[in-house]
């Protein structure tokens, strides 16, 4: 048993089924980043208020993430340039269960988050069928124009506090690649508050207390400017700053024999990615 997996054990379980009446498919998100060694202290103060999803006795989920883009990355460019009223297109496999999905997520101007999709039976390079019918419908975007552009792997602990009313997606390992490269963020929480408006959120509280900034940067914008070093990043500079100090921070701990999350953790930040 890893020691994540002996972090989420003391939590009351929660199954798909159930924890599929909060779909909040229509929702308010709110990101945090920090350090992976702060992950104790805080899901310790959790058990109280949180179901943990469990699915066939597996509560530590993997994710295989597909994200689709334009030759120019303009998807990406969107988010960069804070435009509003974006979109991201993906297909996501659910490592354990099997299940996998075509997606789009819209966010609008008014900082909430759309998302549609279909059912697949596994990933696909290319979008057709039900999907480019998806697509069309939903975007302004047709299936000739966006490509392969970054495949994201990562461990997700996904809650669901007591009242029925909040997710949070607590996720771990980070990977990205593409056809040049990858790279790794071991040291790098990412967790995310999804609700249906703005309201207390306990694990929010315990990360305000705990000094952990709210960080506005996806996964697909990281991997992106992780892996692509002449593409636009102007204003994700000090959040890279600050999730590189955070994967630096761990390793180094690690190469101390300070980290209780040594083993295993070898992967490589920002500035060690292969271009």
């Amino acid at each position: 048993m890893s020691i994540i997996d002996e972090l989420i054990a003391p939590f009351e379980s929660i199954s798909l089924d159930r924890m599929d009446e909060v779909k909040l498919l229509n929702r308010m998100d709110s990101k945090f980043t920090f350090c992976r060694e702060k992950l104790p202290c805080i899901m310790e103060q959790l058990y109280s208020s949180y179901y943990v999803l469990e699915i066939d006795q597996v509560r530590l989920q993997r994710y295989e993430t597909l994200y689709f883009d334009t030759s120019g990355y303009h998807l990406y460019l969107n988010h960069h340039n804070k435009r509003l009223n974006r979109f991201k297109v993906r297909s996501r496999k659910y490592v354990d269960s099997g299940l996998c999905y075509f997606e789009i997520k819209f966010k609008t101007n008014k900082g909430r988050t759309f998302k549609a999709r279909n059912r697949q039976k596994s990933p696909q390079n290319e979008i057709a069928g039900r999907n480019e019918q998806l697509l069309i419908s939903g975007t302004n975007l047709t299936p000739d124009m966006l490509h392969p552009a970054l495949w994201v792997n990562f461990s997700r602990i996904t809650l669901v506090n007591h009242m029925m009313s909040e997710r949070v997606t607590i996720d771990t390992g980070l990977t990205f690649r593409n056809e040049s490269g990858e790279c790794s963020y071991p040291g790098v929480v990412i967790a995310e508050v999804k609700q249906n408006r703005s309201g207390f959120s306990a694990i929010a509280d315990i990360l305000h207390k705990e000094h952990v900034p709210g960080t506005k940067i996806s996964k697909y914008c990281l991997g992106i400017i992780s892996l692509n070093s002449h593409i636009k990043q102007n204003n994700f500079k000090q959040k890279l700053y600050h999730l590189n100090k955070l994967n630096h921070d761990i390793r180094k701990a690690t190469h101390d024999g300070f980290s209780a999350f040594a083993p295993g953790l070898s992967g490589k930040g920002l500035h060690s990615a292969t271009n």
